[in-house]
């Protein structure tokens, strides 16, 4: 006859991969967001224009070339926090919009590393000229890190959309359920045990049952 702690380990198993898969989406989306929205306020592009006191220096920051990138991480860091808000659907499509800010920061990160227009309409600023342009033409390395970031905020999303229908979401208690009764308080006014709590909820993920489920 197997024993219930001879078959813990084996349903414990998927509640320690989805803790772990939450952690790593977690982490990895923050971090993105945090990385391109710093990359996106560093100088991308110098160069010079030609004025009468001659050449004069201009740079231009990353939120200068496209605001893109800083936009898309702001919406993947709301996605990341509402995944847990919703279940079933809007799990996944929030999942799916979280991904989709990923790719689109990578993009608009890469599209701008190679950008001059910017760069450009400073130097006809500068000079009042307005066919005017930029010499000595260079790009720094900050593009690449918002891209960075960005690929970090497409892992969190891919992963919401892989393992999140196993993560748990926001507690009971905060949603807002017609017809389900709150529990009586045991004798003593004391607040009944139940998965409602915060430590209630992991102490179950710990032994292997899923607190989410009805």
């Amino acid at each position: 006859m197997t024993s219930s702690a001879d078959s813990r380990p084996e349903d414990a198993a998927p509640a320690r991969t989805a803790r772990r898969s939450l952690a790593v989406a977690l982490l990895s989306g923050a971090l993105g967001a945090a990385v391109a929205l710093l990359a996106s306020r560093q100088t991308w592009a110098e160069g010079s224009a030609e004025v009468a006191g001659g050449a004069f220096p201009l740079t231009v920051t990353g939120s200068d070339v496209t605001g893109a990138p800083a936009a898309l991480a702001i919406v993947g860091l709301a996605a990341l926090v509402a995944v847990f808000a919703v279940r079933r659907a809007g799990r996944v499509l929030v999942a799916a919009l979280l991904a989709l800010c990923g790719a689109g920061t990578v993009a608009s990160a890469l599209l701008g590393a190679s950008d001059r227009a910017a760069l450009d309409e400073r130097a006809a600023q500068v000079s009042g000229d307005a066919s005017a342009t930029v010499s000595g033409l260079a790009h720094t390395s900050w593009p690449y890190a918002a891209a960075l970031g960005g690929a970090l905020i497409l892992v969190a999303g891919l992963l919401a959309l892989w393992r999140g229908s196993r993560w748990p979401g926001m507690s009971a208690r905060y949603e807002r359920g017609g017809g389900v009764p709150r529990p009586r308080r045991a004798a003593g006014g004391a607040a009944p045990a139940g998965p409602e709590r915060p430590e209630d909820m992991w102490k179950a993920l710990d032994r292997g049952e899923d607190p989410t489920g009805a």
